[in-house]
């Protein structure tokens, strides 16, 4: 889908986003540190894109136009922003410019969907306030439909909790030259305050404001801070990303009249706090929505693949109050909704494209509790998926995922055995873990026939606690008894890694699809290492995944 960056480019990117790239967390109340640029004091959160097509993209930036202009604060006067896209990183060729307002109605955020640009086009971007200029970052449409796509590669993240650690793995994506584009699986943020929910119980870095986030200007702020994180500005500079939201853009565990993290009363309405929320991120995510319309929504890229973006928080039944209860069967329970399920089942079905990939905020793999797992280990799942977990062996561990709705599951499953549907592959956050598994199409008979409708692949957290942070052990201790176990008990699940944090690239040819994981050293150091952990392919037309040797680029 893209050509690699030239040495150069990288260099002009980063050239361009120096004044940014120093501004730290504690920028988000003010216009800028003393003695910044004026770049840097009026760019404070930097310059993002996303949701490509094939003749448009999204910019996104936000100004301070005066010091009182805070995120969150209503203040500031209306002002004219220009922007301008460019087919070469000096700005010789522009191919289109123009100028929109930005004011406290929108939190000072600015947000352009660029139309009549070329397919498979890299373009590069900046933006201009009262006589200062952006950071230039590099985006790229997508190709035409129907065309013929060698490679398409993509970044691969979730759960990204600034005060559990730093964002590493961010800057180490930001360092490559062959992303396409950046795929952001749920939880680009948290809603907690200050030492409620971090890096074994040490606040890395605390959240503003210091309180749980519930009103619109709670989310602002938040978001704000989030984007003052210089590795975070510069994967943003770096390619366009393609969001779906999970649960803690909201509140943990959202359903959609409710989260279990939200008290009615106390905390105001749901709905109005569900309201503020998507507000605030429509306004500072790089996506193609605004609130009340639909987050769900599909990507194509040429005949070799097609993305389906799933939205599972707001149209999900509630969550039932265990994986005994009953009521888990109901066939009427749906985690997507009526609309966004026939939406789901289109895309599977759509023989122009290739590959059937769908971003999927929560896991699809059905996944039974072991009998083997002793009480700390049992306790310690719980904690990492927000639930009770019953020692009672066989029942589903995770309630919140497709395990709480298995008779939609059956549903979306059924539609891939009954038409035949091959090279679908689910891509998933969430749950703070890598998993490679297949999606059995009968997890009682799976270890006898293999039979398997398609694949799933988990990126873990970028910071967010896994199982070692919860049982406090070392990494690669306690869990791997764990690992092994919930293994055996579904053997469709390949791959499992409870303990560690990076990120995800993923890589799609007519040949096959491969997922490489990456883990960092230590996510409470910002200048941590990452190293290769693993590699697994789904080779076309298999419906299964398989371990392999990583890629050399």
């Amino acid at each position: 889908m893209i050509e690699p960056l030239s040495r150069r480019s990288l260099l002009q990117i980063g050239a361009a986003t120096t004044g940014t790239a120093l501004v730290g967390a504690a920028a988000v109340a003010v216009a800028g540190p003393a003695g910044a640029t004026p770049t840097a004091r009026l760019f404070v959160h930097g310059v993002a894109s996303g949701d490509p097509l094939p003749d448009s993209v999204i910019l996104w930036t936000r100004v301070t136009p005066q010091p009182t202009a805070t995120p969150g604060s209503g203040r500031g006067a209306v002002v004219p922003v220009s922007w301008e896209m460019s087919a070469d990183p000096s700005f010789r060729r522009i191919a289109r410019s123009g100028t929109v307002n930005a004011g406290p109605a929108g939190d000072h955020t600015v947000k352009v969907d660029v139309r009549g640009l070329t397919p498979a086009t890299s373009y590069w971007y900046r933006f201009r306030c009262q006589g200062v200029a952006s950071p230039v970052a590099r985006t790229r449409t997508a190709p035409a439909d129907g065309a013929a796509v060698p490679r398409l590669r993509m970044a691969v993240v979730s759960c990204a909790n600034l005060q559990a650690g730093w964002f590493s793995a961010y800057r180490h994506l930001a360092a490559r030259r062959d992303i396409d584009v950046v795929l952001h699986l749920g939880d680009y943020l948290y809603e907690y305050a200050p030492g409620e929910y971090q890096a074994r119980d040490v606040v890395v870095r605390p959240h503003d404001p210091p309180r749980e986030m519930v009103t619109l200007s709670d989310y602002r702020r938040r978001h704000a801070q989030y984007k003052t994180d210089p590795d975070l500005q510069a994967l943003h500079a770096l390619a366009p990303w393609v969001v779906t939201w999970d649960d803690h853009e909201s509140a943990n565990d959202a359903w959609k009249n409710g989260a279990e993290n939200h008290t009615p009363g106390a905390e105001g309405t749901w709905s109005a706090r569900k309201a503020a929320s998507q507000q605030a991120y429509a306004e500072w995510m790089p996506v193609r929505y605004t609130p009340g319309g639909t987050l769900y929504r599909r990507f194509r890229c040429g005949r070799l693949a097609s993305l389906s973006m799933l939205d599972l928080r707001s149209y999900r039944d509630e969550q039932v109050s265990s994986p005994v209860d009953p009521a888990i069967n109901d066939p009427a329970r749906t985690i997507t909704g009526p609309d966004q399920e026939r939406f789901l089942l289109e895309g599977l079905a759509d023989a122009t494209v290739q590959w059937k990939l769908v971003g999927n905020p929560v896991m699809i793999a059905p996944v039974r509790l072991p009998s083997t797992l002793d009480a700390r280990a049992v306790e310690g799942i719980g904690t990492l998926v927000d639930a009770e977990v019953p020692p009672v062996a066989g029942v589903p561990y995770n309630v919140d995922q497709w395990d709480g709705y298995p008779a939609q599951r059956a549903r979306v499953l059924g539609v891939l055995r009954d038409r035949g549907i091959r090279d679908a592959v689910f891509l998933t956050g969430d749950i703070h873990s890598a998993w490679a598994a297949d999606l059995p199409a009968d997890p009682a008979t799976y270890p006898v026939t293999g039979d398997s409708l398609g694949v799933e692949l988990v990126c873990t957290s970028v910071t967010s606690d896994n199982l070692d942070d919860i049982l406090n052990t070392p990494p690669r201790t306690a869990s791997l008894a764990v690992e092994t176990a919930i293994k055996a008990n579904n053997p469709h699940v390949k791959y499992l890694d409870f303990d560690s944090h990076g990120f995800s690239v993923l890589e799609v040819t007519p040949a096959g699809v491969q997922m490489d994981w990456f883990t960092l050293i230590d996510r409470t150091d910002p200048r941590s290492a990452a190293v290769w952990s693993t590699s697994w392919r789904v080779p076309a037309g298999t419906r299964k995944v398989q371990p392999a040797p990583r890629r050399l680029a």
